[in-house]
């Protein structure tokens, strides 16, 4: 007779937290759910079901390399983000609540048309596609392996129509209601999670010394490329408020301003002409 569900959580539990993962109990949950297409709430409810062999035999390989420390988005090859599930690999950064910002700009403004920079998985892309139907979106990203997850994950929920996604920083020239980005803003030295620092992609996180040079470099190239936009939003740093408000502010865009997320920390610049 195989394990119950109880026993499997329980065992796993202890495991991840001996590692020194500060989740433990809602990994174990989690990655168990992935594996058995059970949700939580039924795992929960029923902890005396049995687990199927097969069922035992991927949650102990998802488990050990969740000991690993691999983040389990990648464990299980998708991550939520607000409305949409998206496939996810090392190719692209997990995408994070703090980045549904961007979306909610959007949200705010009513765009009909909008570009965004570095998509990476295509979360806000595809979610601003998703929910403001009317809208015409684009999306760029340099890594070759960013886009081919963007389009799988745009072929997916049905939005290949909807946005249009190219190699390279910008698209061609064209103008935009709105320009998103979230863009590498980890300084080199940066503090980072073990975990992220071990397992998503370098070329994503990282930005020379001040964590400013990608954001500098698109802005810097930004009248070469023939994009015109009389808005824009950059997700930053915790101490790079006031330093991406002068770059955008040298950009051309005359307004300004700085918006904290739910923990109270500098997390998206807006910047208006």
């Amino acid at each position: 007779m195989g394990a119950t569900v109880s026993e499997a959580l329980g065992g796993a539990t202890d495991a991840i937290a001996a590692v020194g993962i500060d989740t433990p109990r809602l990994d174990a949950e989690v990655l168990l759910e992935g594996v058995t297409g059970r949700g939580r709430a039924e795992l929960v409810a029923d902890r005396k079901a049995t687990v199927a062999p097969g069922e035992a035999r991927a949650f102990s390989e998802a488990v050990r390399r969740r000991l690993r420390k691999e983040p389990v988005a990648y464990i299980l090859g998708r991550k939520g983000f607000r409305h949409i599930e998206l496939a996810v690999d090392r190719r692209v950064l997990i995408p994070r609540p703090e980045t549904e910002m961007l979306v909610e700009l959007a949200l705010e403004l009513k765009p009909q048309s909008v570009l965004e920079i570095g998509t990476g998985s295509g979360a806000v892309a595809l979610a601003v596609a998703n929910e403001i139907p009317g809208c015409r979106v684009e999306a760029t990203d340099t890594s070759a392996g960013a886009l081919e997850v963007a389009r799988a994950n745009a072929q997916t929920l049905g939005l290949a129509d909807r946005v249009g996604l190219t190699h390279g920083t910008w698209p061609s020239p064209g103008e935009f209601d709105l320009i998103l980005a979230n863009l590498p803003y980890v300084a080199e030295d940066g503090p980072v999670a073990a975990d992220v620092a071990a397992w998503e992609p370098p070329g994503a996180l990282f930005a020379g010394p001040d964590g400013l040079d990608v954001i500098r470099e698109v802005l810097d190239s930004l009248p070469a490329s023939g994009v015109l936009a009389p808005a824009i939003g950059l997700e930053i740093g915790f101490d790079q408020g006031e330093s991406v408000s002068e770059l955008l502010a040298q950009a051309g865009f005359a307004r300004t301003g700085v918006r904290q997320d739910l923990a109270r920390i500098d997390r998206l610049v807006v910047g208006l002409k």
